[in-house]
């Protein structure tokens, strides 16, 4: 089971930070994805917890950072520099991944490779 939480409403330029907790294994690939309105959903920044590795999409690189708390079995993602088309649904997810190349490709689309899901949470930028 994988619970988001920490997304809010903020002004362009702010800076949220979301977790994922995860209860149980789900695999050693951590993505974060969002969706906005009328849009398909894609793949923001994701983990490979067993290395650290970590990759980003190009339209956020520099500005956020997914982390990784493995005593909390946590994921991080800090949002720096919001722009309003940061706004969208947040979920966060884990999947099965042989290795941390694997993760980014697979966090790189969609996410349909992904196996377990957190329920979403609502990132709003204006």
């Amino acid at each position: 089971q994988l619970v988001e939480s920490g997304g809010d409403s903020v002004q362009d330029g702010g800076s949220l930070k979301l977790s994922c907790a995860v209860s149980g294994y789900g695999g050693p690939c951590r993505g974060w994805f969002r969706q906005a309105p009328g849009k398909e959903r894609e793949g923001v920044a994701s983990v490979y917890t067993d290395t650290g590795r970590t990759n980003y999409a190009d339209s956020v690189k520099g500005r956020f950072a997914i982390s990784q708390d493995n005593a909390k079995n946590t994921v991080y993602l800090q949002m720096n520099s919001l722009k309003p088309e940061d706004t969208g649904k947040y979920y966060c997810a884990a999947a099965h991944a042989s290795s941390a190349r694997v993760c980014s490709t697979v966090a790189a689309g969609t996410g349909s490779a992904f196996a377990y899901w957190g329920q979403e949470t609502q990132v709003t930028v204006s």
